[in-house]
């Protein structure tokens, strides 16, 4: 990998990490509603930020 692909794919996967953080922020500011998604988001947050780091 080239290090512009690997600075593209930086790119991409620090915006999916950064949506999914405000996906649970945004979760979080509801509830008690929707408190049962909160696994599941903590999980997709938790994965983004693993294939970040891994990347980086």
């Amino acid at each position: 990998m080239t290090s512009d692909e690997l600075k593209t794919l930086v790119k991409k996967l620090n915006a999916q990490a950064t949506q999914a953080k405000m996906d649970l922020h945004d979760l979080s500011e509801e509830l008690p509603i929707g408190w049962e998604r909160v696994p599941e988001q903590a999980q997709k947050t938790f994965e983004a930020y693993a294939r970040l780091a891994a990347a980086g």
